[in-house]
């Protein structure tokens, strides 16, 4: 081979290797560029004030917060609320007083009404008894007087009256007034007599 031959191999030879690291220098670049540019790019946006973000992020960032307009609604809706429970208590509250003072007043008028009958009975059991023992004393009386003077007496009085003191007195003094009554006076006393024992009960 001749000399201008070895030269121009040597040539291509270091062309071609000086290519090849040109290429992998490159791509060694491009590579550690695209590792550190990512993160480096991700930080910058991070810093980036709320304006400058896209107008995309800030419209869903509106979207799920609600606006001022809107938070006062709602504040004024459970103000309002709140009131009209607190009304609503209160009403409550005021009838449970009123009826905890009729129930006051119910119990007070029956305890009056109750003092009242039991001295309404007390009262008619002393009339009861100071009657009962008026005509006891009274057909005591009648039964000590000679027969003709009561009968005088009886034959005067009411034959409902008169049969009453003749049924309270002793037989003997009863028969001894009877005995001194004309017919008509003895016969309608005896009626009588008949009539009230008739109304007693039998069985």
């Amino acid at each position: 081979m001749s000399k201008s031959n070895k030269s121009t191999k040597s040539k291509r030879t270091r062309v071609g290797t000086l290519f090849m690291l040109s290429v992998l220098l490159i791509g060694s670049a491009v590579v550690r560029l695209g590792f550190e540019a990512g993160p480096a790019i991700a930080r910058e946006v991070a810093s980036l004030p709320e304006a400058d973000l896209p107008k995309d992020n800030g419209a869903m960032h509106r979207e799920s917060t609600p606006s001022s307009a809107e938070l006062q609604h709602m504040l004024a809706a459970f103000q309002q609320r709140e009131k009209a429970l607190a009304s609503r208590e209160a009403e409550i509250e005021d009838r449970m007083k009123a009826m905890e003072i009729a129930n006051q007043a119910i119990n007070q008028k029956l305890a009056a009404l109750e003092a009242a009958e039991a001295n309404l009975e007390a009262t008619l059991s002393l009339a009861d008894g100071a009657t009962e023992d008026d005509l006891t004393r009274l057909t005591a009386v009648y039964e000590q007087m000679k027969p003709k003077e009561s009968a005088a007496l009886f034959e005067e009085m009411d034959p409902d009256f008169a049969a009453g003191f003749l049924a309270r007195m002793k037989s003997e003094a009863a028969a001894g007034i009877m005995a001194g009554l004309t017919p008509q006076a003895a016969y309608t006393i005896s009626v009588v007599l008949a009539g009230r024992n008739g109304a007693v009960p039998k069985e």
